[in-house]
């Protein structure tokens, strides 16, 4: 039977989390809004925002990994949850008080997107924990296919409706629903009954060591680490300038660019279905296709100046594969790794993965700028598949299925973590 009828817990963890992207996909259109419309912000300014939503994860990622593995987490989900409401609550309301030219600036803006951006790691860090604790080990992959399938659906009805609310209730006020899904997604979070042990763990020095030690010295996490990096570079160069090549080369209007976008990320919801069925064909194979083989349909999307289909097509099977990917590789690390090391693991990957999504934004545009659009969509989308090469490089080439438990995979490769995890 489905975890969403048999396991109350992970239901309310689901519906407060598929809510809660619904409304991040909200604000990730009506704040840049609110600094165009109502601010009249310059580009740089409006990329200044982005910067600083991110710049969280590179300034206290990994202390805040460190800090995870040795404290509950549901209560910090609940107090981020709760913060990043308020925070985000706060923006409409700058806007409804006298003089409030005074009040909603662009750095007021930037100051809450970088707040925001802080307890979303926090967030972001012990969800990825606290997930394996949730659910049995049997579970864990039913568990991540609905969770990143609903995201996915999430995301996409998130982006149609903020530009709807934004064009009928206004940019500002639109960031009130995305409040107001913080605060749903902490009612859900509190009312989930499983507590999780207490633990005794004391403070270690060089405990962030201990997590930069367990990617670098463990061939599969050192593997997966290095190819979300190389592949977020790829994404983000080709995602920062595939908008203003759908308007000027493409010639579409502005509506049709959206519903074409919406249509492209609907590949992710078939994603999670599809990475966690190919599993039973083996874990590394289901892999190679999500990361390696869908991913070669990007090279369609700079043909998309010819026929908006070409777009549909490559960016739907770049969607379908990354999510199908993240299933993949979110069921592998909950049964590969330590427990005790899970928030550190995850706040070093994010600090490597994220920490490459300005730059690729900065190449696609400097791409842009100098060769022409069409010229950089090719480079930047041949490196989808290209990041692939990083896997096949790799022992999970010559594997079935990737090791479930540290120590069992290839010969040697682990001797470290053994001594990290008894730290």
């Amino acid at each position: 039977m489905s975890l969403l009828r048999t396991h109350r817990d992970f239901r309310l963890f689901w519906i407060g989390e598929t809510i809660n992207r619904f409304g991040s996909a909200i604000s990730s259109v009506a704040l840049p809004l609110v600094a165009i419309s109502m601010l009249d912000a310059t580009t740089f300014e409006v990329g200044l925002l982005t910067a600083a939503a991110w710049a969280p994860w590179l300034l206290i990622g990994l202390p805040t990994g460190a800090w995870i593995d040795r404290v509950r987490r549901r209560p910090l989900m609940l107090v981020s949850s709760a913060v990043s409401g308020l925070l985000l609550a706060m923006v409409p309301l700058a806007g409804l008080v006298p003089l409030a030219g005074d009040v909603l600036t662009i750095e007021f803006l930037l100051v809450i997107a970088g707040l925001v951006g802080a307890a979303s790691v926090v967030f972001q860090t012990a969800y990825t924990a606290y997930l394996p604790t949730l659910l049995d080990p049997s579970d864990h992959a039913e568990g991540n296919a609905k969770l990143h399938g609903s995201a996915s659906a999430a995301q996409i009805a998130g982006l149609g409706c903020g530009g709807l609310l934004v064009q009928f209730a206004g940019a500002a006020n639109a960031l009130f629903v995305d409040a107001a899904s913080f605060l749903v997604a902490l009612g859900c979070l509190a009312a989930i009954r499983f507590r999780e042990r207490r633990t005794n763990a004391p403070r270690q020095a060089g405990a962030i060591r201990e997590g930069i030690r367990l990617v670098a010295h463990d061939v599969w996490l050192r593997t997966l680490t290095i190819f979300g990096a190389v592949s977020n570079l790829a994404l983000m160069g080709y995602q920062a300038i595939v908008v203003v090549f759908l308007v000027r080369e493409a010639g579409l209007t502005a509506g049709t660019v959206g519903t074409l976008i919406a249509a492209a990320s609907s590949g992710g919801v078939l994603g999670a279905l599809v990475g966690r069925r190919t599993m039973r064909f083996g874990t590394a194979r289901a892999l190679l296709l999500c990361e390696l083989g869908l991913p070669t349909l990007a090279l369609l999307i700079p043909l998309g100046g010819a026929s908006p289909w070409f777009y549909l097509v490559g960016a739907f099977g770049v969607s379908l594969g990354v999510v199908g990917g993240n299933v993949v590789k979110a069921t592998f690390l909950q049964s590969y790794c330590p427990p005790d090391l899970f928030g550190r693991l995850t706040a070093t990957n994010a600090f490597v993965n994220y920490g490459t999504i300005p730059l690729g934004a900065l190449l696609g545009g400097t791409l842009g700028q100098t060769l022409g659009l069409t010229p950089a969509l090719w480079i930047t989308t041949a490196g989808a598949p290209l990041a692939g090469l990083v896997l096949l490089a790799s022992p999970i080439r010559g594997r079935r299925d990737l090791p479930t438990h540290q120590g069992t995979g290839v010969p040697g490769t682990t001797a470290d973590s053994s001594r990290i995890r008894t730290a």
